[in-house]
């Protein structure tokens, strides 16, 4: 088991946020729980977060100042930043070509850019430290498509992306990057899926206009029929990763019961054999492994 560390983490008001700041207070870290209007919308949580022994900043991921002030008054509170889980994330349901561009730049706000500028928030203090770990919380659908997803699944492929890239590039400061993979949970995710705006869309798709709904439905009432498929273990996921030594821990950490986990592994594991011998015929392999000391 690690020391115990300092973490930040976003949407912490809900879902595996919330369940992930209670398991590491738990375990005797010090977290720093960021969400958005903890005196307000969010306060009872807030309230419920700060007497297990947790420090609450507000922040809004969108809003480059909120993100600024809060990661600054989070290494404040807690004298320094180990870790940042970014946590905070939105879905999607509905047939893709009724989003507009608006509905997409929604959820990108939320998935990519204010991931991004949480990790860009927190880097100069990790630098400074030469160590850190940025743990994103992407998804199964960041590793393939299921239809009526569309802009999530093209915000978490994003993510990926994004991660890969910070992996290498921060490796040499040893600064360390992990991704978390969840299949689909029962939580309150699913009552906050964003809806497309361009309903006139659907005109043209005759039956299938319904479809996103009744996959949903379905998808719920397997949820029901598998206890297995628990919450839980996304937060237990995360916690383990950030147990582990640095230099030791898994890159992408896939966690499902519903019969998609095992596949994504393997396409996980070949990719992550392709990235090497691509890296070692160029001479950088050397950027995959991180120069902890």
């Amino acid at each position: 088991m690690s020391t115990k560390q300092n973490i930040l983490i976003t949407g912490a008001n809900s879902g595996f946020g919330l369940l992930t700041t209670k398991l590491l207070l738990q375990q005797g870290h010090h977290v720093v729980a960021s969400m958005r209007d903890p005196n307000h919308r969010n306060a009872q949580t807030a309230n419920e977060i700060k007497q297990l022994g947790g420090m609450i900043v507000d922040i809004d991921v969108t809003n480059e100042e909120s993100v600024s002030t809060g990661v600054s008054a989070a290494i404040k509170q807690a004298g320094h930043i180990d870790v940042l889980v970014n946590n905070a994330g939105v879905g999607v349901n509905g047939v893709q070509e009724a989003f507009t561009t608006d509905d997409i730049k929604a959820i990108f706000e939320i998935n990519v850019f204010g991931l991004n500028r949480m990790i860009r928030a927190v880097l100069p203090h990790f630098h400074q430290r030469h160590s850190g770990l940025i743990l994103n919380v992407s998804s199964i659908l960041g590793r393939m498509t299921i239809p009526f997803y569309g802009p999530y699944n093209a915000s978490k492929w994003a993510v990926e992306a994004l991660s890969e890239n910070y992996r290498t590039e921060l490796s040499n400061f040893g600064i360390d990057v992990a991704l978390v993979e969840p299949g689909g949970f029962p939580t309150d995710f699913i009552d906050r899926l964003v809806k497309p705006s361009d309903t006139t869309r659907l005109d043209n798709y005759g039956d299938m206009a319904n479809a996103p709904q009744v996959a949903l439905e379905g998808f719920e009432q397997a949820l029901a029929t598998n206890p297995a498929q628990n919450p839980q273990l996304v937060a237990d996921a995360i916690t383990n990763v950030i147990a582990k030594t640095p230099g030791s821990r898994p890159f992408r950490t896939v966690v499902d019961k519903m019969g998609m986990g095992e596949p994504i592994e393997a396409y996980n594991q070949q990719l992550a054999t392709i990235t090497q011998n691509i890296y070692q015929a160029f001479g950088t392999a050397e950027m995959l492994k991180l120069n902890h000391k």
